[in-house]
């Protein structure tokens, strides 16, 4: 499904040129629908406000950040590196309900799962989407 929604595959190399804004422009897009799939899926009779406000708990900077906390682990090099320059990206004012250490780590997760996305690594994508619900399980 998902590799059905790329228009262009990314190499590695031009991935990693992308400006990790960019990236985690990509990455919000790409999990944001993947929660709010999965919430559905979950619990088919929710409202489509009802959906909106549990995605809500996945989808913050608080969240994001705690996911990182326990993944950040289980990356590689590459993904590391990834989520890295995506946490140290200068992208201008946090937003007043986040705090500016967890912003920066969640747009870091934002760049990888991008990242993960337009390189078409289908199956490290759906790990670190699949491991971001069990660490956020609400």
């Amino acid at each position: 499904m998902i590799e059905d929604l790329l228009i262009k595959k990314f190499t590695k190399e031009e991935a990693r040129r992308l400006n990790p804004l960019q990236l985690a422009l990509v990455g919000d897009g790409v999990y944001e629908v993947f929660i709010r799939s999965y919430i559905l899926n979950s619990n088919k009779e929710l409202s489509a406000h009802k959906i909106h406000v549990k995605a809500i708990h996945y989808v913050k900077a608080h969240g994001q950040s705690e996911i990182m906390k326990v993944l950040e682990k289980e990356l590689n090099e590459d993904e590391i590196y990834i989520f890295k320059r995506g946490r140290n990206a200068k992208s201008g004012t946090v937003p007043k309900n986040a705090d500016v250490i967890e912003y920066r780590a969640a747009t870091g997760f934002e760049a990888l799962v991008g990242y993960l996305y337009l390189i078409g690594d289908k199956e490290r994508l759906l790990f670190v989407l699949n491991k971001s619900v069990e660490i956020i399980k609400i």
